[in-house]
């Protein structure tokens, strides 16, 4: 069993960090709202108030945050996680974010002796949950050598390449999540506005060949959205604007992508942006009256 920091308790972070605890581990953690930490804390997570403190205490640091401007927040300054790297320790961020962003605390972290991984995962809730999730690794091999079996504590993890590499793949995955979802949710509509029973067409669409493991287990949000997300729109935007931006720089064209990113947009400014991404169809129907 190893001492592990963990920063970041969001829908995702707070059951990767109880998997932690179930699992034997050391874990000491921190978010910006300790009362989100609650039960982690009843279950023996220890307490740091910062996220400088999580990475002075524990062999090996990860972070699950929600976007680049929130991973800067916890990873610089005076009580970010850098400052508290030093020889031989291990960051792991977890967060999609740009590899672009990535990149450059990577760099940081290698001038204090520590080494940094990108390792985004595919999967929401209930994969995490079951210890499912795909995780799409970035940076020096030799250090996911060291840090695999603990990733396997929540699903399989896949060596890409260099560091930023993981999170292009993940980036690259969400443009199917995205269009996947688009695509359900018009097909979904076009049948029930043509006399066929939403229900009926759930069931027969995700049974069919186009059924996706993601599109079976989302399927019932399009007769009722959960109060919960497993993975807002306003997220999902967010990848698929990163992964937009990647095509720019490479000059690889994203039409499903783009036609995604409208679709959000929309859906963002009706004020669906905190719904899961099932929500599309709602958004959708609003759209076309």
């Amino acid at each position: 069993m190893q001492k592990i920091g963990f920063v970041g308790f969001g829908s995702m972070g707070h059951p990767m960090a109880r998997r932690l605890l179930e699992a034997g581990h050391e874990v000491h953690g921190y978010n910006r709202t300790k009362e989100k930490a609650s039960d982690l804390l009843a279950q023996g997570l220890q307490w740091c108030d910062s996220p400088r403190a999580v990475a002075e205490a524990a062999e090996i640091v990860v972070s699950m945050v929600s976007d680049d401007s929130a991973l800067e927040a916890v990873a610089t300054g005076n009580d970010g996680i850098l400052a508290g790297l030093d020889d031989g320790k291990l960051y792991v961020d977890m967060s999609t974010v740009s590899p672009d962003a990535s990149r450059r605390l990577a760099k940081q972290a290698g001038e204090k002796g520590a080494k940094m991984l990108d390792a985004p995962v595919s999967g929401s809730v209930p994969q995490v949950e079951q210890g499912v999730l795909t995780i799409v690794v970035g940076g020096d091999e030799a250090a996911y050598e060291q840090v695999s079996s603990l990733l396997a504590t929540w699903g399989t993890p896949h060596y890409i390449g260099p560091n930023g590499q993981g999170l292009l793949l993940k980036l690259a995955i969400n443009i199917s999540l995205a269009a996947q979802m688009l695509a359900f949710s018009e097909g979904v509509l076009l049948a029930e506005r043509g006399g066929i029973e939403r229900e009926k067409a759930l069931e027969v669409m995700a049974g069919s060949a186009i059924g996706s493991p993601m599109l079976k287990a989302r399927a019932k949000f399009l007769l009722e959205l959960p109060e919960q997300s497993w993975f807002t729109l306003d997220l999902l935007h967010k990848d698929i604007r990163l992964a937009l931006d990647s095509g720019r720089q490479q000059g690889t064209p994203l039409p499903s992508a783009h036609a995604a990113d409208e679709t959000l947009e929309r859906a963002h400014e009706a004020g669906h942006g905190q719904r899961d991404i099932a929500a599309l169809f709602k958004a959708l129907t609003e759209m076309h009256g």
